[in-house]
């Protein structure tokens, strides 16, 4: 009969149930004039009462029976009286009931979804060793803020006591296990990281990314909400610590150490690069120079076969080499020793003969009495051979190269006062050694 017995407490007047609290997370309805706890009777709720739940928030009707507890859920924005259609475990509790100001008892909780929390936390001074140097275990503490809200009402509710919940306590729960997790990622970031201890503060945004993501779950499966911001403020090594001057002591040794031998490296490396760089210029200054005379170079180059040849020849008497001899105690013929003689012979030959030839070729070029003339100035190319710039090449070589298809309309060319390379095709100067029909060698 308790069910349908009036509440002379609260009078013939219907209720309007509803949550004005400016901040809250969870918040316990009670009758106007009555306090939460005063007696058991100031939860008889007269039928015709109105429900206001703004958006956001929840209404969780809460019937208490012999067979266990049960619960409504009226979800805002909702601004109406109370209906059985609403409330369907309230409609079988009641089944037909009698006349319009009949009460039913339930408590009221509202639970905001829409308010976010935010709790500070802070993470005591904990050894934080570097995995180089696992001997040195540097002080670190932690400070910063979570912002979080409830995520599913419903499980919520299954993970937590409405009628004895109290937000401090749940928030102080909430700032003990952030606590943990943050000091079991702090301590694991040195190796997760590759980073070292010294430099840990500078990692903040790391470390927090790394928070966030062990934390989005594990706040949802233990409480039922979700994180919707962490902050890490502030990662503090404790710098009056004999283990962090221990260790910025072994770290600067190394450090300095590694310098040492690194630039002792560069400087090897630089001297050599400066050696390579240096053969390499006055190979270049060579070759140029050979290019640039090599008329003269071949001349020398043909004295020097034409000495080498002579000495060969002066030699081939002695000790009888090369030589005939029929006699008794004769070595008889050496045919091996005549081609030699006879190779260098021609060698010789030709030398002189190309000799006498320049000389001849000479006899009447009128001589300045008093300087030798400078060589004429020829047009000098060079050749883009495999991505590589080769040359300088006179017109002459130029020809020479397209006969043997090194040189061709498309390779790329250029000469002193070119402002970029051009294809060997455009350049009007070279047109003419491509029109130049190669002489078809005698069968």
């Amino acid at each position: 009969m308790g069910l349908f017995k009036k509440n002379k407490k609260v009078g013939v007047f219907a209720d309007i149930i509803r949550c004005d609290e400016p901040s809250y997370l969870i918040w316990k309805w009670h009758p106007d004039g009555t306090e939460i706890g005063e007696h058991k009777r100031e939860y008889a709720i007269r039928w015709g009462s109105s429900l206001r739940v703004k958006d956001g928030e929840v209404a969780v009707f809460v019937y208490k029976q012999k067979d266990g507890t049960m619960q409504d859920y009226i979800v805002g924005p909702y601004d109406e009286k109370i209906k059985t259609a609403n409330l369907p475990i309230l409609s079988g509790i009641l089944g037909a009931f009698v006349g319009g100001d009949t009460p039913f008892q339930a408590e009221v909780y509202f639970i905001n979804l829409a308010n976010i929390i935010q709790v500070k936390f802070a993470v005591p001074y904990l050894d934080v060793c570097d995995f180089r140097y696992p001997d040195f275990a540097v002080p670190v503490a932690v400070r910063g803020t979570i912002s979080f809200k409830i995520a599913d009402y419903r499980e919520f509710i299954k993970l937590h006591r409405l009628d004895s919940f109290n937000l401090d306590d749940f928030q102080n729960q909430i700032c003990d296990a952030v606590s943990r997790y943050v000091k079991g990622v702090v301590a694991n970031a040195p190796t997760a990281h590759n980073i070292s201890v010294l430099q840990i503060e500078a990692r903040t945004e790391t470390i927090n990314n790394d928070i966030k993501h062990s934390l989005g779950n594990r706040l949802k499966e233990s409480f039922g909400v979700i994180a919707s911001g962490i902050d890490i403020g502030t990662i503090e090594i404790d710098k009056s610590s004999s283990e962090y001057h221990q260790l910025v002591a072994i770290t600067k040794d190394v450090t300095t150490a590694a310098i040492q031998g690194q630039t002792a490296a560069n400087i090897e490396n630089y001297a050599e690069a400066l050696r390579i760089q240096r053969e390499e210029g006055q190979y270049a200054m060579h070759k140029q120079t050979q290019t640039a005379n090599l008329s003269a170079y071949q001349t020398e180059k043909q004295a020097e076969v034409g000495v080498a040849g002579a000495e060969a020849l002066g030699k081939m008497g002695a000790n009888n080499a090369g030589g005939i001899d029929l006699g008794d105690n004769g070595a008889g013929f050496n045919p091996a020793a005549m081609m030699v003689g006879m190779a260098l012979g021609g060698a010789v030959g030709q030398n002189i003969a190309g000799t006498v030839g320049g000389m001849m070729a000479n006899i009447n070029q009128p001589i300045n009495q008093g300087a030798v003339p400078p060589p004429i100035p020829k047009t000098v190319y060079y050749v883009a051979v495999n991505g590589q710039a080769t040359g300088p090449y006179d017109i002459n070589i130029l020809s020479q190269m397209v006969n043997n298809n090194i040189l061709t309309k498309e390779t790329l060319v250029w000469k002193n006062g070119m402002t970029e390379w051009e294809k060997a095709g455009n350049v009007e100067e070279l047109k003419s050694i491509f029109t130049v029909i190669p002489t078809i060698p005698t069968p």
